[in-house]
């Protein structure tokens, strides 16, 4: 080997010793806590206890993997009937960003959420929509299929207006008389991807959510 190459190979050796050095100094990025899941259990059947009872579902799902010093939301909408107001469900759920328990992006903001100004801006997907425990849902395929997840919203985010429950009764019933609107989180299935407004459920019964690929799950969103 000439001197020349000798010299090359010296200071290869030598740049590369130090990018070595300088890589094992470089701290390592901490996680980033976890502020969106989809929830593990959804106890008390199908009747959620409404908006306020979904939302402690969430948070003492939250509490139980050491996130409960944030306030948590449940991603429902509710309808107008009466005197009870529309809720949009987007507009429930803070200002993001949001991460899964392993720290992976689940979206920036509302709008990248929702694709507002691009649709599919966000990364809701079978690898990412995890539990509080950080475990992987059941999708299309596996068994029993859970991917169906209760949102009672459009694909906007908002509530239905056309005067058809799409919320099992404002998430107050478990009866075969009402229905609700589910989202695919693994985006696979009846050649519907939309995480949040795929189709509607048989009725809002156990049975009738096991029918349609589900098991009454809802996506919790960490608002601050």
């Amino acid at each position: 080997m000439s001197r020349k190459h000798l010299f090359l190979s010296a200071i290869g050796i030598t740049l590369l010793g130090s990018a070595a050095v300088l890589a094992q100094g470089q701290p390592a990025q901490p996680q980033m806590p976890m502020s969106f899941f989809i929830a593990s259990t959804v106890p008390g059947g199908r009747n959620l206890g409404g908006l306020a009872g979904a939302d402690q579902i969430c948070q003492n799902l939250a509490a139980g993997a050491g996130a409960g010093n944030r306030t948590w939301h449940a991603y429902l909408s509710q309808q107008a009937q009466g005197n009870t107001p529309s809720v949009n469900a987007r507009g429930r759920i803070g200002p993001g960003p949001w991460y899964n328990a392993k720290g992976q992006l689940v979206a920036s903001n509302v709008a990248d959420l929702h694709g507002d100004q691009q649709r599919d801006r966000n990364n809701i997907k079978k690898a990412t929509g995890l539990t509080e425990k950080g475990a992987e849902v059941n999708g299309v395929g596996q068994m029993p299929n859970q991917h169906d997840i209760l949102t009672g919203s459009d694909s906007d985010g908002r509530a239905f207006t056309d005067g058809i429950d799409h919320t099992c009764n404002n998430w107050t019933s478990d009866t075969a008389m009402n229905r609700a609107m589910l989202g695919h989180f693994d985006r696979n299935g009846g050649n519907n991807t939309s995480w949040n407004a795929a189709h509607m459920s048989r009725d809002c019964t156990k049975d009738g959510f096991i029918a349609t690929g589900g098991a009454g799950k809802i996506y919790c969103f960490a608002i601050n």
